[in-house]
């Protein structure tokens, strides 16, 4: 559906597309998803929305993780699943369709219009697809901070106004995407207040995907600044023994190699990896 065939949706994202929208004719749908394209990109210029990385699936395809993320959503009804840096939410729709209760979904984005424009996207409505939809940053202490777990009972999704009325009660953190687009230390940071948000209860799950090198170190981005990438080894280190005491949860992390990406000189590899709480 892109004019560059490297950045064609394959068949999930086509198939996802045409049952969501209702668009089955395939020139109509890419003459939707080229209009949606250029909203998107009147937000911010984010390269993966130029390479119709707004309509592909990565959540499906960490299929370790997400098989059992898929096992919690029948073994823990209600159980609260949060996507942050959601964008138009495709990701959620297909999570949505494989059995997770949308009542039970928080999504979040820096970028309020994202989410108006994944309904344009999908031709879904609030009522439609009744996900709680949160804006704000993951910096910004007001609406996510590192303090100490909450206690009681879950608060009604409905209700809350930052993330921070979550902490301790999210069974499946979900981003993908987003740890790349910061240095090393705000990485370890945004770990640190992903880690507050997520449930004691054994098998509650962070996972993801993003940018990765086979060693440590700093690789092009597409405006042409370097971009620091951990390892699996390195990642995997930091999740279990800083962000977590050592032996408290599982964390697994591979690379996908996506060819000459970014550049014609170097490869690309996309992470895919989870930390699950054992």
């Amino acid at each position: 559906m892109a004019a560059n065939t490297d950045y064609a949706v394959g068949p999930d994202e086509l198939a996802l597309l045409q049952a969501e929208t209702g668009i089955h004719d395939e020139t109509e749908l890419k003459e939707h998803v080229l209009a949606i394209q250029q909203q998107a990109l009147t937000v911010y210029d984010y390269p993966c929305i130029r390479r119709f990385g707004f309509v592909r699936l990565k959540i499906s395809k960490n299929k370790p993780a997400y098989e059992h993320v898929l096992q919690l959503a029948r073994l823990r009804p209600n159980s609260i699943l949060l996507e942050l840096g959601c964008c138009c939410g495709t990701d959620l729709r297909k999570i949505v369709r494989d059995g997770w209760a949308p009542s039970d979904i928080v999504a979040s984005d820096l970028h309020p219009e994202y989410w108006s424009i994944g309904h344009k996207l999908f031709k879904s409505t609030p009522e439609s697809f009744p996900v709680t939809f949160l804006a704000g940053d993951a910096f910004d202490d007001a609406f996510l901070s590192t303090k100490p777990l909450q206690t009681g009972a879950t608060p009604q999704l409905d209700t809350i106004s930052s993330l921070n009325e979550l902490r301790g009660h999210v069974s499946v953190i979900h981003t993908a995407s987003l740890f790349h687009l910061f240095g090393e230390a705000q990485q370890l940071e945004l770990a640190r207040r992903l880690a507050g948000l997520l449930s004691l209860e054994s098998g509650s799950i962070i996972f993801g995907c993003h940018a990765g090198l086979p060693s440590q170190g700093f690789t092009q981005a597409s405006d042409n600044k370097p971009m620091f990438c951990h390892s699996p080894t390195t990642w995997c280190a930091l999740w279990d023994g800083t962000v977590f005491e050592q032996g408290m949860v599982e964390a697994r992390a591979v690379l996908k190699s996506l060819g000459k990406v970014l550049n014609e000189e170097t490869d690309f590899y996309l992470m895919f990896w989870s930390v699950k709480r054992l």
